[in-house]
């Protein structure tokens, strides 16, 4: 597969990002979708559940919607501050997602100790080593609607995620310097 890049000789300060990134299922496998805009097309991991329109807690589902980038979260210990437009976040050993319904935290950023429960950011595998946090159930935020449904690497095996949309480090990479805080994520 051909990945087309602009011209190197644009000037990345008269670049802008782009209005809309469209995620589709691909054709025969509800697991595996395509992330693209403009010319940019990459093969991406979905929920384990498909795309769904009733998203819920726990149903593997990556939710149908419109949705906003609002910031990146980076392992910094593992690699160099990416070249992005969005709002940037250092991953610390304490920071976590809330995932529990019945917490009044639920799907924000939580500062967890150890033994406590919740999502890790900071994880053995590579999986979170970038993770673009969308505005998914946030606005009003509803207990059970789904929680830490983000953009983050794949697996090595491009397996199915719990929700989330998942990428190459690669195409990660070249996302991240192409799309901003005004870019959409339509999903379906």
């Amino acid at each position: 597969m051909k990945i087309k890049l602009p011209c190197p000789a644009q000037s990345r300060s008269r670049r802008r990002p782009p209005v809309q990134i469209l995620v589709r299922a691909a054709a025969g496998n509800r697991c595996r979708g395509w992330l693209s805009f403009g010319t940019l097309t990459i093969p991406v991991a979905l929920g384990r559940g498909g795309i769904r329109a009733n998203k819920r807690e726990g149903d593997g589902g990556t939710p149908l919607g419109r949705f906003r980038p609002l910031r990146l979260w980076w392992r910094a210990d593992r690699a160099p501050r990416p070249a992005t437009t969005l709002p940037l976040r250092a991953i610390t050993p304490s920071d976590g997602w809330c995932e529990d319904p019945a917490d009044r935290h639920y799907n924000q950023p939580i500062r967890l100790q150890p033994g406590d429960s919740g999502d890790r950011l900071r994880r053995d595998d590579h999986l979170y080593d970038y993770i673009i946090e969308i505005d998914h159930n946030q606005r009003p935020r509803v207990a059970g609607r789904g929680s830490a449904v983000f953009v983050h690497l794949a697996r090595d095996n491009f397996g199915p995620t719990a929700g989330c949309i998942a990428m190459r480090k690669s195409a990660m990479l070249q996302l991240l310097r192409r799309i901003g805080p005004r870019t959409r994520i339509v999903i379906g």
